[in-house]
């Protein structure tokens, strides 16, 4: 119970940090899609940063998880078709809704009820992906 709140926590931080800095902000998200304002590729970009350096740090001190388990950093094999429809399918969504999916969340969390729609359709859209993923170059 302690561990799931821990995560809960994290969440609602994160969900913070993000209101905060504006990244789930629409008109953000507009502006750099039009290639207007530096502020989110600078957010994306302190993200990717981050994560190098996460992984050089795990790979280094050689990390475990929270329940002692090697952490997994295998590479997972180049599928161009899968990532490059994928990419195109997800940022779509992305530029059309104003949100990924953290963001729905987070959006809902500050109250707009609206983002329901979205989140149904996400919901939604995973289940399609469910169902014909066998059909789908992989």
């Amino acid at each position: 119970m302690i561990k799931t709140l821990k995560y809960i926590l994290l969440g609602f931080y994160f969900g913070f940090v993000l209101i905060k800095s504006e990244a789930v902000s629409w008109y953000r998200i507009v502006e750099m899609f039009h290639f207007q304002s530096f502020h989110l590729f600078g957010v994306i970009g302190s993200a990717v940063v981050t994560g190098i350096v996460s992984i050089f740090l795990i790979k280094r001190l050689y990390l475990t998880t929270l329940d002692d388990e090697v952490v997994d950093l295998t590479p997972k094999p180049i599928r161009f078709k899968a990532n490059f429809f994928g990419g195109i399918l997800f940022g779509l969504g992305w530029s059309l809704v104003g949100a990924c999916t953290a963001p729905l969340f987070i959006h809902f969390g500050a109250g707009s009820y609206i983002i329901v729609v979205a989140i149904a359709a996400a919901i939604l859209g995973t289940f399609v992906y469910g169902t014909i993923k066998h059909k789908l170059p992989h």
